[in-house]
């Protein structure tokens, strides 16, 4: 999952109604020759699973909005079922009739080539439509796109594959947004409430391998590759970049590590602060990660499973990149470019701890490669800007808005994470944040120049 529902990517954080090739640049490999059951089948597997993923929650909990950066879960599981109506429905069904005319306006997030759209601080106001009629939205909506799916003959059949893979996809990042953004509501209540209850036993991190691993440098490819079955459009164009010798350390920083920054005084010492990172820190009188608390000289975190003993070996999460800079700078180090990161994670197979796993905090020991968690656990912070690669173009209409626009006073993150789905993560995907954004499950991994 960018600032939005992104990456938003995706960030979040998207397409407009006019059919175009132009619709290939966002997805640009999708296989839209690909059978239209088994694209069926990807559908209703990924509309059972939000769904699913609400089960835990008291009714009481669907409208929770904790902040304008968060939406409520009744919002997410109504926007999902709006971009299938908006950007394949209407345009491609012949005789669909819309569930509600005003949930275009109600549900919309950022499309501003679609229309005015309802102001997303007020959206945990909305205590209509019910949680009832937003489930019977996307009944509806699912049973029109199955029925699209099936008009095998129809003249714009690749454009409704293709654009049905990005609403996949589009909704594999809100289900990710579900669980960040609930974890948040959830946590400003005194009663410390769990989403649901930890795998039993409550797991522990295992000890990291605090090594170094070094790259020589070079001339290097970043971007997508032609074999990638789905890529976002800012994964894109392919491009050569060139990097100097540097070392990564292969393991996350953990909570032990950056327990010692805290107790150091990190957070009272400016010269480990960019400019405005120690702004943050004054303002918000930041003194350690979100979701930390401290009682009776003893450290506790906030998770999904309700209040937890820190564990010192867990991956350190909840970190804006201000934090994770000033960590880096406090340990000698610095954090990774975007591009170090993919150069190090290429032909690494995505393997790590996902939300597949059950367990919604980081642990750390995951994955198969060199690099422990490279995928899954934490969303890596970079220190690389979130701009268009060379040769990028955005797609004209609001399909362009999806990515291109926020190209802007962002950071980049890589991996994925403990609440990303595996099947959504890849060496080239492009997560983007703001830099002083927390409440994403997003931690560090050290790198350093060599020589």
């Amino acid at each position: 999952m960018g600032a939005r529902h992104k990456s938003v990517m995706v960030n979040p954080h998207t397409q407009e109604e006019r059919t175009t090739d132009r619709d290939s640049m966002l997805l640009a490999n999708a296989p839209a020759h690909s059978a239209s059951d088994t694209l069926a089948n990807a559908l209703q597997q990924v509309r059972q699973q939000s769904v699913a993923y609400c089960e835990p929650l008291a009714l009481e909990d669907y409208g929770l909005q904790a902040v304008a950066e968060t939406s409520p879960p009744k919002w997410h599981l109504a926007h999902t079922s709006w971009f299938f109506e908006t950007f394949i429905l209407k345009p491609f069904a012949n005789g669909y009739s819309v569930f509600h005319p005003q949930f275009e306006y109600l549900f919309n997030s950022y499309y501003n080539g679609i229309g005015e759209q309802f102001p997303r601080p007020s959206r945990g106001l909305l205590s209509r439509p019910t949680v009832a009629e937003v489930l019977a939205y996307r009944e509806h909506v699912d049973r029109a796109m199955l029925a699209l799916l099936e008009a095998l003959e129809h003249p714009q059949r690749e454009t409704i594959l293709t654009r049905t893979l990005l609403g996949i996809h589009h909704e594999h990042q809100h289900q990710e947004l579900f669980f960040t953004d609930i974890k948040f509501s959830l946590h400003i209540n005194p009663l410390t409430p769990a989403y649901r209850q930890a795998p039993v036993p409550w797991q522990q991190g295992a000890c990291p391998d605090h090594g170094w691993l070094a790259f020589d440098g070079g001339l290097s490819e970043c971007g997508a590759g032609v074999n990638e079955p789905f890529v976002f459009d800012n994964e894109t164009p392919r491009h050569r970049v060139w990097l100097e010798p540097f070392s990564l350390a292969r393991s996350l920083v953990t909570n032990d590590a950056f327990l010692a920054f805290v107790e150091d005084g990190g957070y009272r010492n400016p010269a480990l602060w960019l400019a405005d990172g120690w702004a943050e820190v004054r303002q918000h009188g930041w003194q350690h990660p979100l979701y930390w608390r401290q009682r009776d000289n003893q450290w506790f975190e906030y998770t999904l499973h309700g209040e937890q003993p820190l564990d010192p070996h867990r991956p350190v999460c909840h970190l804006s990149a201000y934090e994770a800079d000033a960590f880096a700078r406090w340990a000698g180090a610095r954090l990774p470019t975007e591009f170090e990161w993919e150069h190090a994670a290429a032909g690494q197979s995505v393997s790590g701890q996902f939300v597949d796993s059950a367990h919604l905090q980081p642990l750390s020991g995951g994955g198969d490669g060199p690099l422990q968690d490279l995928f899954g656990s934490v969303w890596e912070w970079t220190s690389s800007a979130y701009s268009p690669y060379p040769g990028f173009r955005m797609a004209e209409g609001a399909i362009g808005e999806y990515n291109g626009k926020f190209m802007c006073n962002q950071l980049v993150l890589r991996g994925g994470s403990c609440v990303s789905d595996r099947r959504h993560i890849r060496a080239s995907y492009r997560n983007f944040f703001y830099p002083r954004d927390r409440w994403q499950f997003s931690g560090l991994r050290l790198a350093r120049d060599q020589g």
